[in-house]
């Protein structure tokens, strides 16, 4: 039987988890801290330092606060499904000469689908997580929406664009009214010790921070190959295509005389092709995996917003309905480096629209 009012909080060991927690018990919610198990612990340090949201001094200050706060607290094991849809999508996207994005695929496949169908299964009602959005129930729309929070600067939203319906409403993310300096000075006022804890890095299990060491250990199919000008000439050698991402200039060892970047990268032949700033200009893509949000389904063309990386900005857009479950954009302005691999999502002033994942640029 679920209990309307029982939350299980995925508690990263960092401010924000914590301060959910705390928020969620103080608004009369039944809360019970989980630190997710995704990653090998004796992994996720390096000295003294915290690398990792499952290192053990996570789980340690994850347990701490859930002491400080008086809630029950557990480590649960998602590693077997952890290395089978974010390792192992990680280093084939690579190898497919496309850039991934772990946190979407872990959000899609870890948090809000494993761990929502444990919470379920043990009687909870909800999940919660220290994501800064805001969700709710629309009447306007009839459906469950995402909404960008209240500081633009912790938008979330562009990794949440995977959420169903049925994820949405079982999901509670309180933090999504605050910023993050009313975060930490909430965190300091119940007296967890998490308050001034630094931000952990983006990818949680590279541990120094260089995903190109990861690859090397994680596979043996990276080989070096040709780099090509823009008329097909070889002109270098690169290290293996997984090393480089559409439009990177930076470590190319190339002396061209002008600034060159990755233009396209061709699995089949192993090639990378390498040429000038204006190459790297696009007008639009095709996008694959599409899920919505706001929408059940696209009825026709819809001007958005179109975010195409997590750090980006919106750019206006035109969305269009493809065929086959694909979709196009295109865009009113060119935008540097679509990449194929990484994510396209959509917005309508705050609400998320949905998203989908880059197949072509053109």
């Amino acid at each position: 039987m679920t209990d309307k009012k029982k939350v299980i909080v995925a508690m990263s060991g960092g401010v924000d988890s914590s301060v959910t927690a705390a928020l969620l018990l103080e608004q009369g919610y039944d809360v019970t801290g989980v630190t997710m198990q995704i990653w090998d612990a004796d992994r996720s340090e390096t000295g003294d330092e915290h690398v990792g949201c499952c290192s053990l001094t996570a789980v340690e200050d994850a347990r701490s606060v859930a002491n400080k706060l008086g809630i029950p607290f557990y480590v649960m094991n998602f590693r077997r499904i952890f290395e089978e849809k974010v390792i192992d999508y990680f280093t084939c996207e690579y190898l497919r000469g496309r850039t991934p994005n772990p946190c979407i695929a872990c959000n899609r496949h870890v948090k809000f689908e494993a761990l929502l169908d444990k919470a379920l299964s043990l009687g909870a009602r909800y999940i919660a997580t220290g994501h800064y959005a805001r969700l709710g129930f629309s009447k306007e729309y009839g459906r469950y929406t995402v909404r960008r929070p209240a500081d633009r600067k912790k938008d979330q939203t562009y990794v949440l664009y995977g959420l169903t319906q049925r994820q949405i409403a079982h999901t509670l993310m309180p933090l999504g009214d605050y910023t993050k300096e009313q975060v930490r000075k909430m965190a300091a006022d119940y007296g967890l010790r998490v308050a001034d804890k630094a931000e952990s890095q983006e990818i949680c299990f590279v541990l120094d921070d260089n995903y190109r060491n990861f690859l090397s250990e994680k596979t043996k199919d990276i080989k070096p190959g040709p780099f090509l000008n823009m008329q097909g000439e070889i002109i270098g050698a690169h290290k293996g295509i997984p090393f480089y991402t559409i439009g990177q200039r930076r470590g190319l060892g190339i002396a061209a005389g002008e600034r060159i970047y990755v233009v396209k990268i061709d699995p089949e032949k192993n090639a990378i092709t390498l040429g000038p700033e204006e190459a790297i200009l696009g007008y639009g893509l095709t996008a694959e995996d599409i899920n919505l949000v706001l929408y059940e389904k696209l009825e026709g063309p819809m001007e958005v917003e179109a975010q195409i990386r997590y750090n980006g900005r919106p750019a206006p857009a035109t969305v269009e309905p493809l065929p086959g479950g694909r979709l196009a954009v295109r865009f009113h302005q060119p935008l540097r480096s679509i990449t194929p691999g990484q994510a396209v999502v959509f917005y309508r002033g705050d609400c998320l629209v949905g998203g989908a994942t880059i197949t072509t640029a053109n």
